[in-house]
């Protein structure tokens, strides 16, 4: 995985360079979204309706990043990258990788990872994020395939890989928070994935997809600086473990339209039979 996050820097850099020039004078700054761990355009738990990079109609547009997620028990480790076309369409790829940790250690467990795959496409179907009435809306579809099947088998999973939804909703408030700019995202998934599928898919709980709600809010204090606060509902598929909703406080740094860091502080409660799983989510992203 080293060799992963040294060649992600390497990316990085390459997007801090190669910007497009149409871009710089388009969407503002930090409207772009940061990357979430799902590989789509937004938030670190949730997506938003906004689409990758800052590239406007006729432009291309496009992010990489790394995301670290650590509890201490266990420890998530996220690479991947978009790319967005006419602000309309946005097609991403995310890596995961779950450090099973203290987990395997104490279970003498066969793996000590798992992994997944996640390809996503999402679209605007209408709106703006600020300048018309509507909020913007998007409709994606995420396709995860997991890599390490073994242990989601044993514990009761159904399938290795499956499909899942989401329509979420953004909208920027300009001074809308005492002043200062406010984002309000919300949005509903279609899914069956457990622990994000990680833990494979459906289980012998319950095997069919549920709605489950997700969103957030972020107060911008200025053009570079925002902090807020997301949730995502999760589904409880397993009969040997509990699945919590997660959580998260966020600081967002944007120095300019080609790098953001994420920093926050995430709650994650019970995953995989221990609980109070807090701790650190750092994201780098690049854009172009």
């Amino acid at each position: 995985m080293t060799k992963t996050f040294t060649a992600l820097a390497f990316g990085l850099g390459l997007a801090c360079n190669a910007g497009l020039a149409a871009a710089d004078n388009g969407r503002l700054l930090a409207t772009g979204g940061a990357s979430s761990i799902d590989g789509a355009a937004g938030g670190g738990i949730t997506p938003w309706a906004v689409l990758a990079g800052y590239g406007e109609q006729g432009e291309w547009g496009g992010t990489v990043f790394a995301t670290r997620v650590e509890t201490g028990d266990y420890r998530l480790d996220v690479v991947g990258g978009a790319v967005s076309y006419g602000n309309r369409i946005e097609l991403s790829y995310a890596r995961q990788r779950f450090d099973l940790g203290t987990l395997a250690r104490d279970l003498a467990l066969p793996e000590n990872t798992l992994s997944q795959d996640i390809f996503g496409v999402k679209v605007r179907l209408f709106g703006d994020l600020i300048y018309e009435q509507l909020p913007q809306v998007s409709l994606g579809i995420e396709h995860k395939r997991q890599k390490d099947f073994l242990i989601p088998s044993l514990v009761g999973a159904k399938r290795d890989e499956d499909t899942e939804g989401y329509l979420t909703a953004s909208r920027l408030f300009l001074g809308g928070a005492f002043g200062y700019n406010l984002l309000v995202n919300g949005g509903l998934r279609y899914s069956r994935a457990n622990e994000l599928g990680l833990l494979g898919f459906g289980g012998d709980r319950r095997d069919t997809r549920s709605v489950l709600k997700e969103g957030s809010v972020a107060v911008l204090f200025n053009p570079r600086w925002a902090m807020g606060v997301e949730y995502r509902e999760k589904p409880d598929n397993l009969n040997f473990a509990g699945e919590s909703d997660w959580a998260d406080v966020f600081v967002g740094y944007f120095p300019n339209k080609h790098v953001s860091v994420v920093l926050a502080y995430a709650r994650l409660g019970e995953i995989a039979t221990l609980d109070n799983q807090d701790g650190a989510y750092l994201s780098i992203q690049g854009a172009f």
